[in-house]
């Protein structure tokens, strides 16, 4: 009864130097590697079965790869694991784990962490990080929570954690709710438990994935769409980052509503926190405009995660009803 850790590569797990000139640092550590720098560990109170896998940067990770992660991680728990422990590149974090938390259907605790800082670097931000993960694995209040995000001592929801700034070792945040806890000498206090929802109960194989294609499109100032032009052809999902609380150029709202005759189209914020708005503004190319057009309202979706949402449910098969309700579940 112990738990799992594996890892995925990225900056936590680099060291060295390439060897090409660049100077830039390249991942060389394996788990063994990483734990046994990690102080503190041994003082855990159960195992730490070690597992490297997929060692590549977050940024080559693909959804076949994290699903595969998310099954080996259940014949984990079915063998005995009491949490798990996920360490990764934070480029893509805020999205392999709001996919992890789509599927995970144990109690056991799915935590993903990592680093902003390498371990050649002074203040190397991963082995405390690292610990925290681990020791919210191991905790009996972290259960039930689904997948989790454990950074610079606090705990997050999957479903709301984002990446906040490029290089702080505090760059990862919920905006809309906060952390729901935190490792406090080493304690971890759960201080919220938002609902779960039901894990999607199907899993796309990775053909299917391969061939479903959900594009993300953020509006700009003074917009035509033109770059929208063949995209129902070449896609079969299309999510909106649009101004605040949900809006696009009058001459945008045509061409989004052509787009969600023939394809989903899901309506998001670009604004990073906040949700879009559904019957507040009703000028075109306002919300409610643009759910008059047919496009699927994204709540307090991010558009990125509302991108993770789209392509697992059109790689599952989901129709359109399904799809408005999954969004209207999650977001």
């Amino acid at each position: 009864m112990g738990v799992s850790l594996f890892t995925l590569g990225g900056t936590i797990a680099m060291a060295g130097r390439s060897g090409d000139g660049s100077g830039g640092v390249v991942a060389r550590l394996t788990g063994a590697e990483l734990t046994a720098a990690v102080p503190g560990l041994d003082g855990l109170g159960v195992p730490l079965d070690v597992r490297d896998t997929h060692a590549v940067p977050s940024a080559h990770l693909t959804f076949p790869q994290v699903i595969d992660v998310v099954d080996a991680a259940s014949r984990a728990v079915a063998d005995g694991a009491v949490g798990v422990v996920v360490t990764q590149g934070t480029d893509t974090l805020e999205e392999t784990a709001f996919l992890v938390d789509l599927l995970w259907s144990h109690k056991a605790p799915f935590v993903l962490t990592g680093a902003m800082r390498n371990p050649a670097l002074a203040g190397a931000d991963g082995p405390a990080n690292l610990l925290a993960a681990a020791r919210v694995a191991a905790s009996p209040p972290a259960h039930g929570l689904g997948a989790l995000v454990v950074f610079n001592d606090e705990i997050h929801a999957a479903r709301w954690v984002r990446k906040t700034h490029a290089t702080s070792t505090a760059t990862f945040a919920s905006p809309n709710t906060g952390p729901i806890g935190h490792v406090i000498e080493g304690r971890v206090r759960v201080l919220a438990r938002p609902p779960r929802r039901e894990p999607w109960p199907a899993r796309p194989g990775a053909a299917r994935l391969d061939a479903t294609r959900v594009a993300l499109y953020t509006v700009t100032l003074d917009d035509d769409g033109v770059l929208l032009d063949g995209l129902a052809e070449t896609h079969q999902g299309l999510v909106v980052a649009g101004f605040g609380v949900g809006h696009v150029p009058g001459e945008l709202a045509p061409v989004l509503g052509a787009l969600a005759e023939r394809i989903p189209v899901a309506l998001t914020s670009r604004t990073g926190s906040g949700s879009v708005l559904r019957n507040t503004y009703g000028a075109a190319g306002s919300e409610a405009d643009l759910r008059r057009r047919g496009l699927i309202d994204g709540g307090l979706l991010d558009p990125y995660k509302a991108r993770v949402l789209l392509r697992l449910l059109l790689a599952t098969g989901a129709g359109r009803e399904d799809i408005a309700a999954a969004f209207a579940e999650h977001g």
